[in-house]
């Protein structure tokens, strides 16, 4: 597994290199002071993984995840622990190692590293419409937690965050309804508002413009009742 290290600290490059000694199958190919120089590089060469310092000057890190069309994994390295939840934003990065970074933390990055490319497919990658798969990761608290569609409930948008309910537990997740919607498969989820998708077998009753889901009740717009409506097996 190769690598690249873009810090504009001298020392912290140092040290990051330094850890990846002690991982025998981690080789580290080049290291940059500024994500720039690590763009044009990029361009022309292919690696697996990226540490990736945030605060630096004039084009920072989490500006850098955001030019890549095709990233590889990236594990943030910084002394600011501000930017945790906005780094679940993105796919690419998995993981978020705080300065200073201990090698035993080190090695768990990269065991954490290694299971997601071994992998793949950890996180569901299947568009709207398709029924392939049975469940999909989320990620709290750094810890991927498997949840399988039919124990969903359903999924309520709030603000920034969305909140997954399951026959047995809530889990808050920092993502948009539109992006999990796109990861569920549309035989058994369907939007029935702007703010809820539902899993389709999970309903218990309608009655006029709301949906009772185990002990939550939902309202249905007017614009998803059709869909709604066509999709029940109606007597």
């Amino acid at each position: 597994m190769n690598c690249i290290i873009i810090d504009d600290e001298a020392t912290a490059r140092a040290i990051v290199a330094q850890l990846c000694t002690s991982i025998e199958d981690l080789d580290v190919i080049e290291e940059f002071s500024s994500a720039i120089e690590a763009i044009k590089f990029l361009n022309q060469q292919t690696i697996d993984l990226i540490f990736l310092d945030i605060h630096m000057p004039g084009f920072t890190g989490m500006d850098f995840v955001k030019t890549l069309k095709n990233p590889p994994k990236i594990v943030l390295t910084t002394s600011d622990q501000n930017f945790a939840i906005e780094s679940y934003e993105y796919e690419s990065i998995v993981d978020y190692l705080v300065k200073p970074i201990s090698e035993e933390r080190f090695k768990k990055c990269i065991a954490k590293v290694k299971n997601l490319m071994e992998r793949p497919s950890l996180v569901t990658e299947q568009g709207e419409g398709s029924d392939a798969g049975t469940e999909l990761y989320i990620n709290i608290d750094r810890r991927l937690i498997k949840l399988k569609f039919d124990e969903i409930q359903l999924i309520e948008a709030k603000g920034d965050y969305i909140e997954i309910i399951t026959d047995t537990e809530m889990y808050r997740v920092h993502s948009s309804l539109k992006k999990i919607k796109d990861k569920l498969p549309a035989s058994l989820f369907l939007q029935v508002h702007r703010s809820y998708i539902i899993n389709f077998s999970k309903i218990i009753d309608i009655e006029d413009n709301s949906i009772l889901i185990g002990k939550s009740v939902i309202p249905i717009s007017r614009s998803n009742r059709p869909e709604l409506m066509r999709r029940l097996n109606l007597l």
